[in-house]
């Protein structure tokens, strides 16, 4: 039985910036068409956060409020935030101190935690380890992601995918004993960075006019390794997950992937033997929003979802991270976000 059985999402919400990049907009930019797109990734439009004066941590810290909003709390009374995130505001203070000032949760502590799509997964393990040891009673974990500001949108083959978007949970001890998260895979492999990564901008490869020039500063992807990494990884980590709890087709509820791509959304879903509705889906409206994909999702399907649910939580990231969480839904209807 896993140690972080009591920790429990209370509470549950999403951001979106209002401004739309659709595939017809991508037309005019670069030599793709909206049937291409839709075909291959499942992706109709995205939002981008075209204000720029704002940032990943203000995209969190409307998260955090709005989580604080719904249980009729103080920001002053989260003990912790966590920020996945592969797009923070600088490399130091963290997104998540920034985000806490923000939001008003000047008492909490907080870090950014760095696993690409796979990022909301690895930090509500690490968050719910803070719930069960007994050390924090709030604790908020958050993805957030303005992926457009690593993004260049003369490259075709990478500027389809992704949007801006933040979301995430608030996470606290379940009284019952029986829902929450129950059991976690989580996996990396680096020699993954050679076909997702972004070079430029850290130790090894400092901004310098060099780096600008050579578009290392932008999100770099193969794509034909990354698609045959993540159907395999993605897909055998979720039915492990099921098969070493015991856990059948009909027991599972919901499954809640990454949204990177429709194909490999549907090669995990095959893989557990899960017909399509029971999975959640939004990537036509958002793309990959990389760590937010997977909250986004949880928000969006909050009011379909009753305490005691078998939700199995999917992802694939880049350098390559990638894992599987089973949790019991604890929210009761009543008090799910709208």
């Amino acid at each position: 039985m896993s140690s972080l059985q009591s920790a429990a999402i209370t509470a549950v919400q999403g951001w979106l910036p209002p401004d739309k990049l659709t595939n017809a907009d991508l037309e005019k930019l670069v030599d793709t068409n909206d049937e291409w797109i839709r075909t291959r990734t499942g992706i109709s439009e995205r939002r981008i956060l075209k204000d720029p004066t704002k940032a990943t941590s203000d995209m969190a810290a409307e998260v955090i409020k709005g989580l604080c909003a719904q249980r009729d709390i103080s920001p002053e009374t989260i003990d912790l935030v966590i920020v996945a995130t592969v797009t923070p505001d600088m490399f130091f203070p963290s997104t998540a101190q920034l985000a806490c000032v923000k939001s008003g949760a000047t008492k909490a502590w907080g870090f950014d935690l760095s696993a690409a799509c796979s990022g909301f997964l690895f930090a509500l393990r690490t968050g719910g380890q803070f719930i069960s040891a007994g050390t924090h009673k709030r604790v908020i974990v958050v993805g957030s992601d303005k992926m457009s500001s690593i993004v260049d949108y003369t490259d075709r083959t990478t500027c389809v995918l992704f949007g801006d978007a933040a979301a995430g949970v608030l996470l606290e001890a379940d009284a019952t004993g029986e829902n929450g998260i129950r059991d976690a895979i989580l996996r990396s492999d680096g020699r993954g960075a050679e076909y997702l990564r972004m070079p430029g901008g850290g130790s090894l490869n400092p901004p310098s006019h060099e780096t600008v020039d050579a578009k290392m500063h932008y999100l770099e992807q193969d794509g034909k390794p990354v698609f045959k990494a993540a159907v395999t990884s993605m897909a055998d980590v979720s039915y492990e997950i099921m098969e070493r709890n015991g856990l059948t087709a009909d027991d599972v509820s919901w499954l809640v992937p990454h949204q990177a791509n429709l194909r490999i959304i549907d090669a995990t879903a095959k893989r557990m033997g899960v017909g399509r509705d029971k999975v959640m889906i939004n990537i036509e409206k958002y793309g990959n929003t990389t760590a937010a994909t997977i909250p986004l999702c949880l928000w969006e399907w909050a009011d379909r979802l009753t305490p005691g649910e078998n939700l199995i939580l999917s992802s694939f990231g880049g350098g390559f991270t990638w894992g599987s969480i089973w949790l019991k839904w604890a929210i009761p209807q009543q008090t799910k976000a709208e």
